[in-house]
């Protein structure tokens, strides 16, 4: 049985067969509600929000051009460092480099 909070006051549930007992005594009874919230991770799209993310000056190993965005990434297990990838401006090369 478990402590539900009906119309009537706080109640004894039974989960299996559903019988409900009003609770005749609260002495040492410890309520906690439960929020199952879903929890969203944002991914972030580099071909929608080319313009957000931050430059910088390395050249591209396929066209030359200096001009490239970078973002941090963790591939591999917590703790190892995170991947630094880079995208050309230019020619949409994308690259990585390992901490």
């Amino acid at each position: 049985m478990i402590p539900e909070k009906t119309d009537v006051g706080i109640s004894w549930s039974c989960r299996k067969c559903g019988h409900i007992e009003k609770i005749k005594s609260q002495r040492g009874l410890i309520l906690r509600e439960e929020v199952n919230e879903k929890v969203t991770i944002p991914v972030f799209d580099t071909e929608k929000n080319k313009d957000k993310l931050s430059t910088v000056e390395v050249d591209c190993g396929k066209c030359g051009n200096n001009q490239a965005v970078w973002w941090i990434q963790q591939t591999r297990s917590g703790d190892e460092p995170a991947t630094r990838f880079f995208k050309c401006l230019k020619c949409n090369y994308t690259w990585r480099e390992y901490a």
